[in-house]
Order: structure tokens, then sequence, then C-alpha cells
């Protein structure tokens, strides 16, 4: 996806690599909270952003933030249902 690695559950995209960033796709409230720590919007192309998606601040520098939210994304890619072939 983007050029980029990504991965999916379901037919449906939960985390990747864009350009530096890692994003991993959530539900709102978690969102939110990635929000307010500092995270922001994916937004592979400037004005459009991916609405379920948003990049993890620090993620290089905290490994234990990705392994907060890469299984909270897995979980809510699993909870919707699966992309027609």
């Amino acid at each position: 996806m983007f050029g980029s690695v990504a991965a999916f559950a379901g037919g449906q995209m939960f985390m990747g690599l864009y350009a530096d960033e890692l994003f991993v796709r959530l539900a709102e409230a978690d969102r939110e909270r990635v929000l307010a720590a500092g995270g922001g919007q994916l937004e592979p192309m400037p004005g459009r952003p991916m609405r379920e998606y948003v990049t993890l601040p620090g993620w290089r520098e905290d490994p234990d933030l990705v392994r907060l939210w890469t299984p909270k994304a897995l979980e809510y890619a699993l909870s919707l249902p699966p992309k027609k072939k």
C-alpha cells in the first residue's frame, strides 16, 4: 500500500508505513487518544486524510507505543466485515 509495507486482516488494512510514519487503524475513541498524545491523521495526499488511520508519534524511540497500539489496530480490523473480493 502506498508503495510501502502494510498489514491486512480479513482484507482490511490495519497498520503500515507511509514515508517515515507508522500508521494504525483504530476505533474512534482510540484514535482520539493517539491524537491527544501527539499523533496525527494519516494524510497520504494533502487535504485528503484517511478517516480511521492515525500516525503514532515517536514510534521509533518508543517500542512500547507500537506494542500498545498494534494489537488494538488488529482487533479493530477483525471487528470489521471482511472486504469482498
